[in-house]
């Protein structure tokens, strides 16, 4: 496949981003198959979801989760659903991995490592929320053999340098099939902010023919994204990684941070590949 391609996700909806920050935030599964067909028209070839009940919180009910995933793949059926397999704070590691096992989508975010998972504000250090995301090896170890046995191929979630460890050791069992998929994230507070030369220690640190692609919180976003392009990787985008586009004006959905995407792209001569090109590039069997 040509490295020309980039392959563009746009994440709809996370566990922390709500519709008193950005009124575009879905919540019906309705709501994410329309947001989600508008993604790919502008280009996405992938779509992540944090499936949400009425009231807008996220939610591990598998009937829930499996009417989202359902809805977005009646609407736009080319599209690949990568769904979440952290589903909110307080779900078990059962509750993460049944709705992983039980809808099959065609890919799953793998986390990596327990760490810090708050709010904090960036300009005064006041903690606002404070959490602990629990993910131990023998979750990276189950979570990882139950979407390889079910046909879902893993995401991982790299938060820093030593998630990316974890995975390559816990990798030694041989569960995870070629290619490996990465993610690299930036700026969650408990995370690593967006730096360059994290970014490249990172690339250097990935298996042979592993593909990469990054995501950033709020104002990193964007360079996160344009340094991934750039540098032969992929790119993430959406409402549930910032609520704004580069001009600082609320985005109108992820949709339209798709399209800032695309041309972030087109500066290095990059053009958004189709779902079915990423589904060969990433090494994806399930339509």
């Amino acid at each position: 496949m040509s490295e020309k391609k980039v392959i563009i996700c746009a994440a709809l909806a996370g566990a922390g981003t709500f519709r008193n920050q950005n009124p575009a935030v879905p919540h019906t599964p309705e709501e994410f198959a329309e947001e989600s067909a508008r993604c790919y028209k502008a280009g996405a070839a992938m779509v992540h979801v944090h499936a949400r009940d009425d009231t807008g919180m996220t939610t591990s009910d598998i009937d829930r989760i499996r009417a989202t995933h359902d809805a977005i793949k009646e609407k736009t059926p080319e599209l690949i659903v990568n769904l979440s397999s952290a589903v909110g704070i307080g779900a078990t590691a059962e509750q993460r991995i049944a709705q992983i096992v039980a809808v099959k989508p065609a890919m799953a975010s793998l986390n990596t490592n327990t760490m810090n998972f708050g709010i904090v504000d960036r300009s005064s250090g006041q903690i606002m929320i404070d959490y602990v995301f629990e993910n131990t090896f023998t979750m990276l170890q189950d979570f990882g053999k139950a979407m390889e046995e079910n046909g879902v191929k893993p995401e991982i979630e790299c938060y820093d340098m030593g998630g990316l460890d974890n995975a390559l050791l816990i990798g030694k069992q041989g569960m995870f099939s070629d290619p490996m998929n990465f993610n690299f994230v930036w700026g969650v507070a408990g995370g690593q902010r967006f730096r360059p030369e994290a970014f490249i220690a990172m690339m250097h640190a990935l298996p042979e023919n592993a593909n990469f692609t990054t995501c950033g919180v709020g104002t990193e976003q964007f360079p996160a994204i344009t340094f991934s392009c750039m540098m032969g990787g992929h790119m993430r985008v959406g409402l549930e990684d910032s609520i704004r586009v580069p001009n600082g004006d609320l985005a109108k959905g992820s949709y339209e941070q798709v399209e800032w995407a695309v041309k972030v792209a087109s500066i290095f001569g990059r053009e958004p590949a189709t779902p079915d090109e990423a589904r060969k590039i990433m090494g994806i069997k399930q339509k």
